[in-house]
């Protein structure tokens, strides 16, 4: 098998992360999205949304998704646990994850496509409006995100997981948004230093 992988998008470091907290290593062929590797017709027949992450196979099957390639590894190589161990656990996880990116991830990302100079080439049309608009979004995400952690550990609760990762990946990519964790959400600033020092983080 091997990942396809884009060394500064978040959702290919979502998985990486993931590969690294399981202690599992597999080949790697490096997409340069600058350089739109991504849009070419080779890749294309790998992914026909051009998009990575992707997870081939020894078969050749495919997976594209970052969330669907964890999964898998969660099934294959089940600790340590990220997406839960109970049915509680399990559908907590779901919904913080699922929280991390529409609520916080998903605006980022509007954001920095739509507001960032350097995608007007990648985002067509650029909307710089609709970056505006999404920059309120972003603080909201936060928000929610650190009201749950001045109750929990980490996300889903004590154990770090999938939503974590999310979490961890959306708000070290709002650098380019030139937005920040408000000084004052310092339960979220807490979880951020303590899951930054995983040595996961560094994938």
């Amino acid at each position: 098998m091997k990942l396809y992988d884009s060394v500064r998008a978040p959702n290919p470091r979502r998985v990486r992360i993931f590969l690294r907290e399981k202690g599992i290593e597999i080949p790697t062929v490096t997409v340069d999205l600058a350089a739109f590797e991504h849009r070419e017709a080779a890749f294309a027949q790998v992914n026909p949304l051009r998009r990575t992450p992707a997870l081939e196979l020894d078969d050749g099957t495919v997976i594209t998704e970052s969330v669907a390639i964890c999964r898998y590894f969660e099934e294959i190589h089940p600790h340590p646990v990220l997406f839960g161990r109970t049915p509680l656990e399990k559908a907590l996880v779901e919904m913080w994850n699922r929280r991390a990116e529409f609520e916080l991830f998903v605006p980022i990302t509007h954001t920095f496509r739509h507001g960032h100079p350097g995608m007007a080439k990648h985002e067509v049309p650029q909307l710089a409006e609709w970056a505006e608009i999404n920059r309120p979004k972003i603080m909201e995400g936060l928000a929610l995100l650190n009201e749950q952690l001045s109750k929990t550990l980490f996300l889903a609760g004590d154990a770090f997981s999938i939503a974590d990762i999310t979490a961890l990946c959306a708000i070290d990519f709002m650098k380019p948004t030139k937005t920040k964790v408000p000084d004052e959400m310092m339960s979220l600033l807490r979880w951020h230093q303590e899951v930054s020092s995983r040595p996961s983080a560094l994938a």
